[in-house]
């Protein structure tokens, strides 16, 4: 039986010192059949070891309704990596962070009235036990001491930046455990000293999560963890790209030399991420720290594995330095060619929205009240006389647009604050709403979605409110309903599947769709400006792409261009 266990100094592999040098793959963010030519340009990269989070909105979005099946199927990604000759990490949250939209907890968890998240509260934990002891049937069989690849299982993420209840942690070890996980359990933090102390228990070992000054960060670390190998679970080597910023990026010859740095000293090492993906349909989460922040679709991350799979500056430079502490495989990643460059004309298929449907209610109802998983919701509602005047909401969640008799009159946004407008007289008002990702970390996890705290005309009390949920599938396969922007749609051919880029600079705000597969969002306000579209999704002949426009399309074509661009760099 091969045995993974912690040692004085070392993780030891039957007994013998073992430096884990891992990399981060989200099976959630990568089509399923390319997860095993991301795993095998990891390994060329150097890295013995995998390691992913567990998504659990992705695997239940629905109570009840858990698929570990295609692009939820867990257990083949672990097997996949296990056919590579590489170790894993599995760290099944509950919660996970990863700019993931409502940090990987589910819209009906964080919903459940009266709930209390990451906490030792009754209602969550049993919707957390459930969880986790569906996880561990997967991973249990799978684990080194059983004949599997599994080595490590972290407890909870990043917890001492969010709490501090002891009682909640030691219950996700006692379920862990009683569900037959035997491999060593470890607990992540930044090198804090007051979220190494909040975030672990002395059972569990702790770890590290950084991007630069290695040796600074490890000191602080083993004042913590004063016996047992040193790790740091996610060395940061590039960042994440949010609307309306920049596009990240970390200098390669200095993320290495911080990789340098913790493996001289022994350290084992988790990059996060050795190839990022995409956040594919709507999945991408939020920040709130004062601004709201929306993620962008591409979670390229500046990884040494871009996007699409393509080994970078990055690749190489990690790879010279892993080569000076441990065997490099005689892999050599194909390169590859440009994506084919080509347009294809689109033809507007008129308006897409729904017409308005539902029971009035004084107030709007929000996402959660309408059990809506999608981005979209249509708000109607009939104006008193005594306008034109003054449109208010306690808040707008996330981006709303204002329509008075069919006439857009404007546009209001989180993240800038903006709550109220000026409306000219009219009868109906309509208000098309967009959750444009849920905050995926701190204190407002869970929060709701919609028009949220009421609405005033001039001051008094705007009701008689209907809210109707837009099904996006729906809406791209036809146009209809008296309100809305262009659906755009277009037939191209191919002689063969391979992956292309999408140039959405041309559009608006809206989605993409190419032969019903959800591409993402795309938005004219910066960063990104091009949409991955994975060779899978794409077959030799005919294919279609769907455009849903939310504001204006300056030209209706698509164009699919030789590279990516996800914007532009910091001077």
């Amino acid at each position: 039986m091969t045995t993974f266990t912690i040692g004085e100094t070392d993780f030891l592999l039957d007994g013998e010192p073992f430096q884990v040098i891992s990399g981060t793959l989200h099976y959630f963010r990568i089509h399923p059949e390319h997860w095993a030519d991301r795993i095998r340009t990891a390994k060329a990269m150097g890295l013995n070891t995998i390691e992913t989070y567990v998504a659990w909105n992705a695997h239940e979005p629905v109570r009840g309704e858990w698929d570990a099946t295609g692009w939820k199927d867990l257990g083949r990604f672990l097997d996949l990596v296990a056919a590579e000759g590489m170790h894993a990490i599995v760290r099944p949250g509950p919660y996970i962070c990863a700019e993931w939209h409502n940090g990987g907890l589910p819209v009906w968890l964080t919903s459940t009235p009266g709930i209390g998240l990451r906490r030792s509260e009754p209602q969550y934990l049993a919707a957390v036990t459930e969880y986790l002891e569906r996880v561990y049937e997967i991973v249990v069989p799978r684990q080194i001491d059983r004949g599997g690849n599994v080595v490590l299982v972290q407890i909870e993420n990043e917890y001492g930046a969010y709490g501090s209840d002891k009682d909640y942690l030691r219950e996700l070890v006692r379920v862990t455990r009683e569900a037959g996980i035997t491999v060593p359990l470890t607990t992540v933090d930044q090198p804090m000293p007051w979220m190494l102390e909040n975030g672990s228990l002395p059972e569990l070992h702790l770890t590290g999560s950084f991007g630069s000054r290695s040796a600074e960060r490890l000191a602080t670390l083993r004042e913590h963890q004063p016996t047992g190998p040193l790790m740091c679970s996610e060395f940061w080597d590039g960042w994440f790209d949010w609307w309306g910023s920049i596009h990240h990026t970390t200098d390669p010859a200095a993320s290495a030399h911080d990789l340098d740095v913790l493996l001289a000293a022994g350290a084992s090492v988790n990059i996060y991420m050795v190839h990022g993906g995409t956040n594919f349909g709507t999945t991408n989460g939020a920040n709130d720290k004062g601004r709201f922040d929306p993620i962008v679709t591409s979670y390229d991350y500046d990884a040494p594995i871009d996007e699409a799979g393509h080994p970078t500056a990055k690749f190489h430079a990690f790879r010279d330095v892993i080569a000076k502490y441990a065997p490099v495989p005689d892999l050599e990643p194909a390169p590859r060619p440009d994506a084919p460059v080509f347009e294809v004309p689109l033809t507007g298929e008129g308006e897409w929205m729904p017409a308005s449907t539902g029971s009035a209610s004084d107030d709007p109802a929000t996402f959660e009240e309408l059990g809506h998983l999608g981005p979209l919701v249509r708000y109607d509602v009939d104006l008193p006389a005594n306008a034109p005047a003054v449109l208010a909401f306690g808040e707008v969640r996330d981006l709303a647009w204002v329509h008075v008799d069919g006439t857009f009159v404007g546009r209001l946004s989180r993240t800038l604050h903006e709550r109220a407008l000026a409306i000219p007289a009219g009868s109906r008002l309509t208000v098309l709403v967009e959750d444009q990702g849920r905050v995926n970390y701190g204190h407002r996890l869970g929060e709701e979605k919609g028009l949220i705290g009421g609405a005033t005309l001039d001051g008094a009390p705007l009701t008689g409110w209907t809210a109707t949920p837009i099904d996006l599938a729906a809406a791209a396969g036809a146009g209809a309903g008296p309100l809305g922007r262009a659906l755009l749609r277009g037939t191209f051919e191919i002689d063969a599947a391979a992956d292309l880029f999408l140039d959405t600079s041309a559009w608006g705000k809206g989605f993409a769709f190419v032969n019903g597969f959800f591409l993402g969002r795309y938005w004219r306000n910066v960063p990104q400006e091009t949409l991955y579209v994975p060779a899978p999704v794409l077959r030799a002949g005919a294919n279609e792409i769907v455009v849903l426009e939310l504001e204006q399309a300056l030209e209706p074509v698509a164009r699919f261009v030789a590279q990516p661009s996800l914007g532009q760099l910091e001077e």
